[in-house]
């Protein structure tokens, strides 16, 4: 079947561009891969929502705290308190200034060679490796210098066009917020006009 597809598409480009583009979109999409619920945090912005799927095969410690202080609506209302144009907007910090956290403690650094491209969410820290705690941020654009040098914990999959609507600047001068984030399981087991997070109950 291989050596098949192999000739059609040699035969399609030595008649022409035409036919070989004809014959290159006979070929089938690669398929989507499945969003995963209990791993998929969604991030209301003014614009629209964000879907960011969480990388727990290469960061479990950090996507294990994204989860609880999503599940405690801790990022809601938070300001991105630094968004760069070109590079990443920055989020997280319920002080709005930068050096804020959550009650609980740091958490150590999960570096991998997974690559900071367009949409990968990673955690903020300062010079300590292992100071990552609740701030993140969103790239932008393609952003090798950070490779392996801060923790990569998940990847925009659909909405970064309102990640790129969001005020510029260190701070912006009127700052947007995150409406409101929340695991996509806990959105979909809420009972009709509750709010996401909140469990059915029995």
């Amino acid at each position: 079947m291989r050596l098949l597809k192999s000739l059609v598409l040699a035969a399609a480009l030595i008649a022409g561009p035409a036919l070989a583009q004809h014959a290159l979109a006979q070929q089938p999409a690669p398929a989507a891969k499945p969003v995963d619920p209990q791993n998929t945090l969604v991030i209301e912005l003014k614009s629209g929502k964000v879907l960011i799927a969480l990388r727990p095969d290469i960061a479990p410690k950090h996507v294990e705290r994204v989860k609880q202080l999503a599940k405690e609506k801790f990022y809601d209302g938070i300001v991105w308190h630094r968004v760069i144009a070109g590079f990443m907007a920055q989020s997280g910090d319920p002080t709005g200034t930068g050096r804020g956290g959550s009650k609980y403690g740091n958490v150590k650094a999960e570096f991998t060679p997974t690559p900071f491209e367009r949409g990968t969410v990673g955690a903020a820290r300062s010079q300590s490796p292992d100071s990552a705690n609740s701030q993140f941020f969103i790239c932008f654009t393609h952003t090798p210098f950070l490779n392996g040098n801060y923790t990569v914990w998940g990847k925009v999959i659909d909405g970064m066009q309102h990640v790129d609507q969001i005020a510029k600047g260190e701070p912006p001068e009127n700052p947007d917020k995150i409406v409101k984030a929340y695991i996509l399981a806990d959105a979909q087991a809420a009972p009709a006009g509750a709010a996401p997070g909140a469990a059915q109950k029995k």
